[in-house]
């Protein structure tokens, strides 16, 4: 096992290499072409992934990875909002997104280690918390289908109010620089902070889909692998369909219904123990039936034009 983790890890050095070393070595606005190459390219290195899996551990952990990677990349869909909304308050310039987005995975995939290293060493030692993170599940679900979008505030974040206490911030961006040192002083620029808030906003995050896969496998290889490569293609996809977020009315009540459907397998896991194959089918109905209901739903200004 330690030569898969080994392979996987030296992958995903060199694919972040290429990344940020050829593909996006000079700050350019992402097109939407482009963007979609990339999210086909992700989408397709993760579906080879998954025949290697099923070759060489079998066909459950290639369900199970498989699951997993469906239940995290359709709860990708509500970061992508949150970055919209992110990068839309502190007017960041859309060929700097790219690069606060590639940072922004290289610290969320360190965090999701550590979050699932934890979770999982919980779960082995204390059984029950399987049931407090099944019903945290459920009551997220339900929060997530019944909020109301009331915009955001990151400056009441509180890592961004500390670090502005400690470390000048410049006024205004300084090309794609994180830091710049001016008089012998060095200054954080607003595109750092917006590094912070997008790290942290992760974070909140995680707590909701590192659960989520452990309903569906412990095996922390299967875990963290699809968590991984979900958020990897999480950048192509923001610049691929933030412009089209608007359109899937119905999608986030079929995410919350997600999180709902696998709080409550968490819940009579054991009692009963909902296979992988039949969870991997329910989630897969769920994301086409919100997708099918939102293309299927006019937009509110042509309901308005029809009724008049």
């Amino acid at each position: 096992m330690i030569y898969l983790w080994l392979g996987f890890g030296i992958f995903i050095l060199v694919m972040l290499a290429l990344d940020l070393g050829v593909f996006h070595r000079k700050a350019h606005q992402t097109s939407v072409k482009e963007a979609l190459v990339w999210s086909g390219i992700w989408i397709t290195l993760a579906m080879a992934f998954n025949l290697g899996i099923y070759f060489f551990l079998g066909s459950q952990k290639a369900v199970e990875f498989l699951t997993g990677y469906l239940i995290e990349k359709s709860l990708g869909v509500d970061n992508i909002f949150v970055f919209l909304l992110i990068f839309s308050y502190f007017k960041v310039p859309s060929k700097y997104q790219h690069k606060v987005l590639f940072w922004g995975v290289l610290g969320a995939l360190a965090m999701r280690a550590l979050f699932i290293a934890a979770g999982l060493s919980l779960i082995e030692r204390f059984h029950w918390l399987i049931y407090l993170f099944g019903a945290f599940l459920v009551f997220t679900g339900i929060r997530l289908a019944t909020r109301k979008d009331t915009g955001i505030n990151p400056e009441r974040n509180p890592v961004v109010k500390f670090f502005r206490r400690m470390i000048p911030v410049t006024e205004t961006y300084q090309q794609d620089h994180f830091f710049i040192r001016r008089a012998g002083r060095y200054f954080a620029t607003p595109l750092f902070v917006v590094l912070l808030v997008v790290e942290t906003t992760d974070l909140v995050f995680a707590i909701d889909s590192i659960p989520a896969i452990m309903a569906i496998t412990l095996d922390p290889f299967i875990v963290y692998t699809s968590n991984a490569f979900a958020i990897l293609g999480l950048r192509a996809m923001y610049f691929g369909l933030a412009g089209l977020l608007g359109l899937f009315y119905y999608l986030r009540h079929g995410l919350a219904t997600i999180l709902i459907f696998v709080g409550a397998k968490m819940l009579v896991t054991d009692l009963y123990e909902i296979p992988v194959g039949i969870a991997l089918g329910v989630v897969a109905a769920i994301l086409a039936s919100s997708i099918i209901a939102s293309v299927k739903k006019p937009p509110k200004h042509e309901k308005g034009r029809k009724s008049a």
